[in-house]
């Protein structure tokens, strides 16, 4: 598919361009909502970190490797999301494909790794039932990877879009969404590894 059959904006209606600023208004307001909430969830953490009621604390169950390992694979899925933004801007169906999927299993691993990291956290007695500090900590990362599991859901129907009808003006409007919510998650995940983990170590 090449760049020239894309709608140019000589092309493009005035009902066309009040629906994207409408559609990405709302995201953005999503947006600003979901930031409220993970804000909330650092405060609860950062308030409870420190109730552990008898059971671990932070340096005895957080693994400073493993979290940056995940923090390079969200890392470089942010950037592969990136290209896959740009070989859509030049029309090049094949590279965004490419590019996508390729986002779609850094994100799988890094869920994956993030599913181990729990899995072993339950297995060793500290599951979020054990006290405060733990409680806010699953909740907190939890929903950063409940999130990257919703955008992976979205990666993998937006791909079957363009697989089937091509790169159209409204494929490429959830594109441009898509990287942006991408990007969003990997700005809260460099939060969540600083003042979780970093933090969290350096007690």
């Amino acid at each position: 598919m090449s760049s020239k059959s894309l709608p140019t904006e000589k092309h493009i209606t005035a009902e066309e361009k009040a629906a994207d600023s409408t559609t990405f208004f709302g995201f953005w307001m999503y947006l600003m909502t979901d930031f409220v909430l993970f804000a909330s969830l650092f405060a609860v953490y950062l308030v409870l970190r420190a109730n552990t009621f008898g059971g671990p604390s932070t340096y005895q169950i957080f693994n400073g490797p493993f979290a940056l390992a995940e923090t390079l694979i969200l890392l470089t899925s942010s950037f592969t999301c990136g290209l896959s933004l740009l070989a859509a801007r030049k029309g090049s169906k094949g590279p965004l494909l490419f590019w996508l999927g390729l986002t779609f299993l850094l994100g799988a691993l890094f869920v994956g790794l993030e599913f181990s990291e729990f899995s072993r956290l339950v297995t060793e007695g500290n599951s979020w039932q054990r006290s405060g500090f733990l409680s806010s900590y699953f909740v907190l990362v939890g929903t950063h990877g409940l999130h990257v599991t919703l955008g992976l859901i979205w990666i993998l129907a937006l791909m079957i879009a363009i697989a089937r009808r091509g790169l159209t003006r409204f494929n490429m409007r959830k594109l441009v969404l898509l990287a942006t919510f991408w990007h969003f998650l990997e700005i809260i995940w460099v939060f969540i590894f600083v003042i979780v983990y970093l933090m969290g170590i350096a007690v």
